[in-house]
């Protein structure tokens, strides 16, 4: 039986890269990003993917948009959903200097948009054989890890995100569901930057085996690329 993903934030860097992965795997992928009509990449991905890759038109903020996804998707078991997209948030978000309003934006992308899409798809996950929703979240959401400071809008929304996953992993534990936050390495992404160091491609291979290896054991759990458990 073929599987499926649901992946937010598709249409560029590791996004594009799971897609890309997945498909090549033989996994269906419901791949969705704010602008459809201008993800070159993505559209072409999905030309030459001989149908396994599905466009659709997401703002992980618009609950309109949610509901019609969930709507349009409703008779699909999920085998993962891939809460991907997110922003770093107000560049200069240093202490005395954070836009508050930049700031909730931040939280709204990077914390509660998960949190919804989790809500929303959850029962599509709980039908599949695999049953896993992931998380992308950054080392930079790790208070213990923390020894250079600022970034506090990044860093803050992470962190929730983090207690966010945690919290699910508990109450879907009943369900079957393993819930994951994951750290995608320092990548060369926009985000990431030039001197990152390892490629989309190889983040999201990495990314692929510590989901396929994943059991009820490890939900709640905060990993690292190379599979190793990072504090909170």
């Amino acid at each position: 039986m073929t599987k499926t993903l649901l992946l937010t934030g598709a249409n560029r860097g590791i996004g594009l890269e799971l897609a890309r992965q997945y498909a090549e795997l033989g996994w269906r992928v419901l791949a969705t990003c704010r602008q459809p009509e201008s993800a070159v990449e993505l559209n072409r991905l999905t030309a030459t993917s001989g149908g396994r890759v599905s466009v659709h038109p997401l703002d992980v903020c618009d609950r309109t948009q949610i509901d019609a996804l969930r709507q349009a998707v409703a008779d699909i078991p999920i085998d993962v959903l891939f809460n991907n997209a997110g922003i770093y948030g107000p560049d200069d978000a240093s202490f005395g200097r954070v836009d508050e309003e930049k700031w909730l934006e931040t939280f709204r992308v990077n914390t509660i948009a998960p949190m919804k899409l989790m809500e929303a798809f959850v029962d599509n996950v709980a039908r599949s054989g695999h049953k896993l929703i992931a998380s992308m979240s950054s080392k930079m959401g790790s208070m213990a890890d923390n020894g250079s400071g600022g970034s506090y809008a990044y860093r803050s929304s992470k962190a929730a995100l983090n207690a966010v996953v945690a919290s699910a992993a508990i109450d879907l534990r009943a369900r079957g569901i393993i819930a994951l936050v994951l750290h995608p390495g320092w990548v060369k992404t926009d985000m990431g930057g030039a001197n990152a160091e390892i490629s989309a491609s190889e983040s999201a291979r990495k990314l692929i085996r510590l989901m396929e290896s994943a059991t009820i054991k490890d939900s709640g759990r905060f990993f690292d690329i190379d599979g190793t458990v990072i504090p909170w």
